[in-house]
């Protein structure tokens, strides 16, 4: 993974025109999440790829031509899941905004 860089990760290095780049940030609260984890799922949804997030809650694939869904799990919340569409030669850079799961409910004592 390259170096985190203000407003996204940089590029340098990465020929753009010969991969498919998908990029992105996990955050909560307008806040960057690191030691998320981000998951590639192919079109069916088989699990292909998973990367956890840099301290600034950065993440980056290089994929094949297609449909995917990313699906990033993060401590205190609920899994969420993102389609992306990745293409040669295109780099989709998206910000992936998680919540904070709900408390689980007590169970009663059976005793």
């Amino acid at each position: 993974m390259c170096g985190a860089t203000e407003g996204g990760l940089s590029l340098d290095g990465v020929n753009v025109a010969k991969e498919a780049v998908i990029q992105g940030q996990v955050t909560r609260d307008g806040e960057p999440v690191g030691n998320a984890y981000v998951r590639l799922l192919d079109a069916t949804g088989e699990f292909t790829a998973e990367v956890p997030t840099s301290a600034s809650g950065h993440f980056r694939f290089f994929a094949k031509n297609g449909e995917w869904t990313l699906r990033t799990l993060a401590p205190k919340a609920e899994p969420v899941d993102r389609a992306v569409r990745a293409a040669i030669g295109e780099v989709s850079d998206l910000t992936i905004t998680i919540g904070t799961a709900a408390p689980r409910p007590r169970l009663p004592d059976l005793r």
